[in-house]
């Protein structure tokens, strides 16, 4: 059985940093791309940064600069690294995978990905 488990959300002040984790089991962890999302009370899930499975990295506007995603082959684990938070970052972060392939965040991506963890809450105070 594929699962991802996010870990890492808190609440924080403006200004300071988070990493998100997102184990993973049930897959060949080579094998998948890895997605970040987010959604913010009232708005619509929204792409945040992903990884393919070739190591390709991309990140929406908002983010590129102050966020940073990598993966840890060991610990099958992909970690998204937040610096710089700000109050807009406020959201539920869910991490999803997709096999073998590039990866996307563009809008309506989320059915690019077949499996989804349950989402760790960030809040970011000014």
């Amino acid at each position: 059985e594929v699962q991802l488990v996010e870990s890492g959300g808190g609440v924080v002040q403006a200004g300071e940093s988070l990493r998100l984790s997102c184990a993973t089991s049930g897959f060949n962890f080579d094998d998948f791309a890895i997605g970040w999302f987010r959604q913010a009370p009232g708005k619509e899930r929204e792409g945040v940064s992903c990884i393919s499975t070739y190591g390709t990295t991309d990140y929406t506007d908002s983010v590129k600069g102050r966020f940073a995603i990598s993966s840890d082959k060991t610990k099958r684990t992909v970690y998204l690294q937040m610096n710089n938070l700000k109050p807009e970052d406020t959201a539920v972060y869910y991490c999803a995978g997709s096999g073998p392939s590039f990866c996307t965040i563009s809008p309506g991506s989320e059915s690019f990905y077949s499996a989804w963890g349950r989402g760790t809450q960030v809040t970011v105070s000014s």
